[in-house]
């Protein structure tokens, strides 16, 4: 296959040029058209982008399903969906749940390759390791301290794909449990927490270097109390981003773009099980949420904002077209920044030789006109 007159966007860069796919893999990118044998699929993409397939590396359900149903109807229908809507990897999360309900959605993870859609790149273990004064919308019932060794009992229940783990760095033995757990998860993010700077910048130096939907479930930015996101800037960590339009303020998104540049920003979508589905009354870690338009709250606490029901596509286009991020930038933050924090840049994250054929053709609007999965053209 060759897509050829394109705008190729790949790692925060736009060049005009051609794509050659062999197999699952793409073989080569080059700057200008070369010579097609008869027996090449033609794709003409001019006018129109080409980049990698999205990733997303926090999320926890959609079209009625969600990761800690801990079936494999539940990750088949979340990796169909993703996949029909351009986000051709995912790194979904789970909840705060105790450790044998954590342990069957190990199980399920431990093997699991989804036969259609979203390739399954491992999971984001969001709970239980968190603050209880800011759970959010996770289940305080289940919150508990730091454990090293229940996470590396997890770990191997699911045989290393655990990718992300998340800490509140101000927690009992958090510390001691960042050292312990660093060298066997991708990323240790710090996530629903009250700490301070000096807290964070301590978990940033023994290991953590990631920042779970950064501005939400945290302290903000205070001149004299910076707090976690301020250390996350200084240590050079990843930062997710909700960019829903609901959970970050858009001036807020081009901050943080300016403070942590397109190197460090990760876009997500936290979407809960009722993304692509209508409004009304949802679970979410075993509690009820409602939603309306595109936000979902706890139904016991309206004020309190329970996941999103937006796409990480559509987040990457609110994010340009909304927020006013450059487009090169936003692209990098769904593709090459997920991808790197979770280790498998080697696979997936660029419009790259060696790497998956994962790629989507966009028109100016940023629709998904043509979708490549594995080198096979799938619309």
């Amino acid at each position: 296959m060759k897509i050829l007159n394109a705008k190729i966007c790949s790692n925060g860069q736009i060049f005009d040029g051609e794509v050659t796919v062999d197999g699952e893999r793409i073989a080569s990118v080059t700057p200008k058209e070369t010579s097609s044998s008869s027996d090449e699929t033609i794709i003409d993409a001019k006018g129109m982008y080409v980049i990698p397939g999205l990733l997303d590396v926090h999320f926890h359900g959609c079209v009625g399903y969600d990761t800690c149903d801990a079936s494999k109807e539940a990750f088949d229908k979340i990796a169909e969906y993703e996949g029909s809507e351009g986000v051709l990897a995912i790194c979904p999360a789970t909840m705060t749940y105790p450790e044998d309900k954590l342990s069957e959605i190990m199980d399920i993870a431990a093997d699991y390759e989804s036969p259609v859609g979203a390739d399954f790149v491992g999971l984001h273990l969001e709970g239980p390791f968190i603050n209880p004064n800011r759970v959010g919308a996770q289940n305080s019932d289940y919150v508990q301290k730091p454990d090293a060794d229940m996470l590396l009992r997890l770990q191997e229940r699911a045989k290393g794909r655990i990718r992300i783990c998340d800490v509140a760095p101000e927690t009992e033995n958090a510390i001691d449990f960042v050292e312990k757990i660093k060298d066997h998860v991708a990323s240790v993010s710090i996530a629903h927490t009250c700490t301070d700077y000096d807290t964070a910048m301590q978990a940033f130096e023994h290991g953590a270097n990631h920042l779970t939907h950064g501005f939400n479930a945290m302290p903000g930015i205070h001149h004299r109390k910076p707090g976690p996101l301020s250390a996350a800037a200084d240590a050079e960590a990843d930062v997710e981003l909700i960019c829903d339009n609901v959970h970050i303020h858009p001036s807020v998104v081009r901050l943080a773009f300016k403070l942590f540049t397109d190197e460090h920003v990760i876009l997500i979508s936290d979407t809960m099980r009722a993304c692509g589905l209508e409004d009304g009354c949802y679970d979410l870690g075993g509690q009820q949420v409602e939603v309306k338009g595109n936000l979902a709250t706890l139904a016991s606490d309206s004020a309190t904002i329970a996941g999103s029901v937006t796409n990480l596509m559509n987040c990457l286009r609110c994010a340009v077209k909304t927020m006013k991020i450059p487009f090169a930038s936003a692209v990098k933050a769904a593709t090459h920044n997920p991808a790197r924090s979770i280790g498998v840049l080697d696979d997936y994250g660029d419009v790259e030789a060696g790497k998956y054929a994962n790629l989507l053709i966009l028109d100016e609007e940023l629709n998904i006109v043509h979708m490549i999965k594995r080198g096979k053209l799938v619309r």
